[in-house]
């Protein structure tokens, strides 16, 4: 009879835990399976976006840089751009360009003698009024997106220019992204399972 009250003082918690796995996995002896001890307790759900709790972080800080939301080493930064699904340049406010992603599907392909170069030598002819106008709209301040679609070697290609703009609205740049879309508008209904299987 005393050997429930000895197992309470010479089993920790952790202990009980680990038997009460056990025993998920070999099945139980009653007909209703027993609440675990010590109790769990229930989480509620909370969506991600109404979630304010400050975490102790689990990773490194070591060779990260403070984002608005988040921490990133330079070689994540360079993963994450690299296997984003759009081409990516960026013109910063002296119309030069400074940054391209490197895809390995990339819809219009770029070199590194585009870094530095202004912004009106790296789009053909034909386009270069339509680029410059665009920037021009930027910087004054009535446009903030351009965007355009059409076909191209078969595929349809959706392209976007955003203005960059700091806290104080001060224009620091456009961005142009590009984009295949051809699959993408293919799309109809709905797809909301995983069919990997």
């Amino acid at each position: 009879m005393k050997l429930f009250p000895n197992s309470m003082s010479l089993l920790s918690e952790d202990d009980w835990k680990e038997f009460y796995q056990g025993d998920e996995e070999i099945g139980w002896m009653l007909l209703e399976k027993p609440a675990p001890y010590p109790a769990v307790e229930e989480v509620a759900y909370v969506h991600p976006s109404d979630d304010f709790s400050k975490r102790d972080l689990s990773f490194s800080l070591d060779n990260t840089f403070h984002y608005d939301e988040g921490y990133m080493t330079p070689e994540q930064v360079n993963l994450l751009l690299r296997f984003l699904p759009v081409d990516i340049t960026f013109v910063d406010e002296n119309d030069k360009v400074i940054f391209y992603n490197r895809g390995d599907d990339r819809v219009f392909p770029r070199s590194k003698g585009i870094i530095g170069r202004e912004v009106r030598f790296c789009h053909p002819p034909k386009s270069v009024d339509m680029v410059l106008r665009i920037v021009a709209e930027f910087k004054v301040g009535t446009k903030d997106v351009a965007e355009f679609w059409f076909n191209f070697k078969g595929r349809i290609i959706h392209i976007r220019y955003f203005a960059i703009r700091d806290n104080s609205k001060q224009y620091k740049g456009v961005i142009e992204m590009s984009q295949d879309i051809t699959d993408i508008q293919k799309l109809e209904g709905q797809k909301r399972l995983l069919d990997w299987d």
